[in-house]
């Protein structure tokens, strides 16, 4: 079975965003029972996990748009 990598990008982007914004709302204390949550470097990386997330689903979309 052959995978297609237009369709990597989207699982990786989709799964960069729910962790970026998992680490994001621990960062900030919104989420608590974690040794990250409160701590100030996950609420700086999560939101950039995030954009790295939106950054692949764009490339696939583009992608996507091209082959159409």
């Amino acid at each position: 079975m052959k995978t297609n990598p237009a369709v990597l990008l989207l699982i990786g982007g989709i799964l960069l965003i729910a962790v970026g914004a998992v680490w994001t709302l621990q960062g900030v204390g919104i989420l608590a029972g974690s040794v990250m949550s409160g701590s100030t470097m996950w609420a700086v990386i999560g939101p950039i996990v995030a954009i790295v997330g939106v950054y692949l689903i764009v490339r696939w979309w583009r992608g996507r748009s091209k082959t159409a």
